[in-house]
């Protein structure tokens, strides 16, 4: 559950900076996250026009919860946040408060790409204070890194691109890459969408194909918008795909 309700921030991300002007006020995706037939939850993303310290900011939020018989068993509540530069496409700052079984985690983050430094505080533990850690130019969070992919036009994403980023998550840098391999008709339950289909690659050069790892679909249109994001297990596969969408700025062309 955890591994692809990050996965649903983590393989997205892109090279450089670019307006966000793409993005709505108020839109709101849900994905729905399941095991063969099996509901095992739900992960949903929505973002609000704001301002950070006097400067025009996307606000995004970030949140994924288990539901039905596998609450039950493991209860998940996380929540992330992020609030964007509307014009470098950049996170100024950045929430992960989770709550995974037994698990707690708590932190924030401010960056200041100026300096390519960041600042980390461990909200969970107080005690452990704030630290500054040497940061790289253009790193993204977890979110940013979503509506910074869909910032690019269709001539900036397509088939064989590929697209090389450093995301922080928690409290650690990761290198990551995205390879564009291909187009696909999707089914998803709104109709067929044309989609691209993309498989990331991740740290010391490690490929995840297909058989054995993560693939992504997203709409091939001007939205980028995921439809489905699929990690293979050692028995089965992981699903998070499209179960609603609200107030995205360009109309989706399903087929039905």
């Amino acid at each position: 559950m955890k591994k692809i309700l990050n996965l649903i921030a983590i393989f997205i991300f892109v090279l450089s900076s670019a307006q966000l002007s793409n993005i709505a006020d108020g839109e709101s995706i849900t994905f729905r996250i399941h095991y063969g037939f099996l509901n095992a939850g739900t992960a949903n993303l929505t973002t609000q026009k704001t301002n950070y310290k006097g400067v025009p900011h996307l606000y995004a939020k970030g949140t994924g919860e288990t539901t039905g018989a596998v609450k039950a068993f493991f209860k998940v509540e996380d929540v992330y946040e992020s609030f964007i530069n509307m014009e470098t496409g950049l996170p100024s700052f950045y929430v992960r408060n989770v709550r995974e079984g037994s698990y707690r985690q708590h932190f924030e983050t401010v960056f200041n790409h100026d300096s390519t430094s960041l600042i980390l505080t461990d909200k969970k533990t107080p005690a452990n204070g704030s630290k500054v850690i040497k940061s790289v130019k253009g790193v993204q969070d977890m979110l940013s890194s979503f509506y910074y992919l869909r910032s690019k036009s269709p001539d900036e994403l397509k088939v064989g691109t590929i697209i090389n980023m450093n995301v922080w998550i928690d409290d650690e840098m990761f290198p990551f890459q995205l390879k564009v391999v291909g187009t696909e008709d999707l089914k998803t339950k709104f109709g067929t969408i044309n989609c691209l289909k993309i498989i990331p690659s991740v740290k010391s050069g490690r490929v995840f194909k297909e058989k054995e790892g993560v693939t992504m679909w997203v709409s091939n249109d001007v939205n980028h918008i995921p439809m489905l994001l699929k990690a293979e297990l050692a028995v089965g596969s992981l699903k998070a795909s499209i179960d609603d969408i609200k107030n995205v700025k360009y109309p989706l062309k399903f087929n039905k």
